[in-house]
């Protein structure tokens, strides 16, 4: 992921969260997310992104399921951003820090693997350049 502060490389996770993954890239494919902003920056816990309207209420016009899984929201881990159950579409987010409390109830579908100095510094309205898919498993 491209952003005007520099790259954020994300393991996306296909095995726990495969249908999750699978629309994360679609979107990406599509070119949904590129020149989206951040529109939710709350330090020492939350990025979030991939709302076309911009102010955390737009979507793809669709929702897909919750795929709560096992994994635990450890520093970097990329979550489904929610309205309530089985409200995911677009928007994401990516925790700065260890976050107890979001496990079992958001997504975890991807991994920050390398960037995590340009997610901490991710500010408000700050944009995503690109979404690149470099592979799937």
């Amino acid at each position: 992921m491209a952003t005007e502060r520099g790259e954020i490389v994300i393991r996306l996770l296909g095995k726990e969260a495969p249908n999750t993954v699978e629309n994360f890239v679609r979107l990406a494919q599509d070119g949904f997310y590129d020149g989206l902003t951040f529109h939710r920056v709350v330090p020492n816990f939350v990025i979030q992104g991939g709302c076309p309207r911009g102010d955390g209420w737009g979507g793809p016009g669709y929702t897909i399921r919750c795929e709560i899984n096992r994994r635990h929201y450890l520093s970097g881990a990329v979550g489904m951003a929610l309205a309530g159950k089985d409200t995911g579409g677009s928007q994401f987010f990516i925790t700065h820090s260890p976050q107890p409390h979001l496990d079992g109830r958001y997504t975890i579908f991807g991994q920050v693997i390398r960037g995590m100095d340009v997610v901490d510094s991710i500010e408000r309205g700050d944009r995503i350049v690109e979404v690149r898919i470099l592979g799937t498993r």
